[in-house]
């Protein structure tokens, strides 16, 4: 059985970027995360002990977008990190981290990093 734990439009203001007006002004970020993790015994005990508690989750992920870098892949790599850290069971996951509104000429609707781990 393969069981996920999921969060979908998760919604920051931030401070990233290769440009220093980038890290001063800020920008609007949308995050997504899945991650693979073994709760069969949540589904028969009702324990939230036997699961990966997506409040944690989330906190993990707001915790690292406060703290400012130059690249996405980096604030990504924090944020992996940290959740393989503090959920030591988690068996890999995907996530996705959008900067809404890019530094590039043109229309776009964001511009994304994506890892599958």
């Amino acid at each position: 059985m393969n069981t996920f734990v999921e969060l979908r439009k998760i919604r920051f203001y931030a401070y990233h970027g290769v440009a220093e007006q980038e890290r001063c002004v800020g920008n609007d970020y949308e995050i997504y995360v899945k991650v693979k993790y073994p709760f069969k015994d949540a589904m028969e005990t009702d324990n939230l002990d036997a699961t990966l508690n997506y409040a944690q989750l989330y906190e993990i992920i707001y915790r690292e977008m406060r703290i400012s870098s130059h690249l996405l892949e980096h604030v990504a790599g924090r944020i992996i990190r940290a959740i393989q850290t503090e959920f030591p069971l988690s068996e890999g996951g995907i996530l996705s981290i959008s900067k809404q509104k890019p530094p590039i000429s043109g229309d776009i609707e964001g511009a994304s990093v994506i890892v599958e781990w």
